[in-house]
């Protein structure tokens, strides 16, 4: 499992040798995925698990079809449990290989929300550090249970730091409940209402997630870009 320490890094001359090909402003979008063990529990004949794994490898395809989001979206994913780990660090469509998620364990979200946290700041330092404009990022929370494995202060400090980020204007926060999921711990953590995933409608959250990618690739980084309504996949 990536720790926190894990995530502080140099300027790699990988990293520069890509933005000199691609100097495209960058919109980074985390993916942050509950793959506990209730992931993996069938619901109408469908696995959770199943669905969220084909949805990813659609966003992907989605994303490529939009020549000028696929240069300037760069994907990220973390997958928690009771611990956390980043499985696929920040980078471009054309390099993101979208991972095979198998489920385990209980429920800690804090630690997944903190990673994400400290993950965009280091992805924002880097474009910076290599002149690369970028428009605020996104972080994508998709659970299907609550705060089983959180400590109380844990809860309410992950919650505070993203309340504050976006107060600052540092990022976009969205949470996306599956069935099974507390929504009133999840509308807690940030200043958007916690979505609440149709069904398993994964491969149609991922296309309006898409859309809202390109959407956000025409604009310039300084424009407000209006979002579409979610009611096609979410209840709202």
């Amino acid at each position: 499992m990536v720790g926190q320490n894990d995530l502080s890094q140099s300027p790699s001359l990988e990293d520069s040798v890509i933005f000199a090909d691609n100097p495209e402003p960058r919109c980074a979008c985390l993916l942050v995925l509950d793959v506990s063990n209730s992931m993996g529990f069938e619901r109408n004949g469908e696995i959770p698990i199943r669905q969220l794994n084909d949805g990813l490898k659609f966003f992907k395809s989605c994303i490529e079809d939009d020549t000028l989001a696929s240069l300037r979206t760069e994907i990220g994913v973390i997958a928690f449990n009771h611990e956390a780990s980043v499985i696929h660090d920040f980078t471009t469509v054309d390099r993101f290989d979208p991972p095979m998620l198998e489920v385990s364990g209980g429920t800690r979200i804090s630690g997944a929300i903190e990673m994400a946290l400290d993950l965009v700041e280091q992805r924002k330092q880097t474009y910076r550090d290599n002149g690369i404009t970028y428009y605020r990022p996104w972080v994508w929370l998709i659970c299907d249970g609550y705060p089983e494995h959180d400590t109380a202060t844990d809860w309410e400090n992950a919650k505070a730091r993203v309340k504050q980020a976006e107060n600052d204007r540092q990022l976009a926060f969205f949470t996306v409940g599956v069935e099974g999921a507390d929504l009133t711990e999840l509308d807690s953590i940030g200043s958007r209402q916690a979505l609440k995933l149709q069904g398993l409608n994964f491969r149609e959250m991922f296309q309006w997630l898409s859309a809202s990618m390109s959407s956000v690739s025409q604009s310039q980084p300084s424009d407000a870009v209006s979002l579409s309504s979610p009611a096609g996949w979410a209840e709202v």
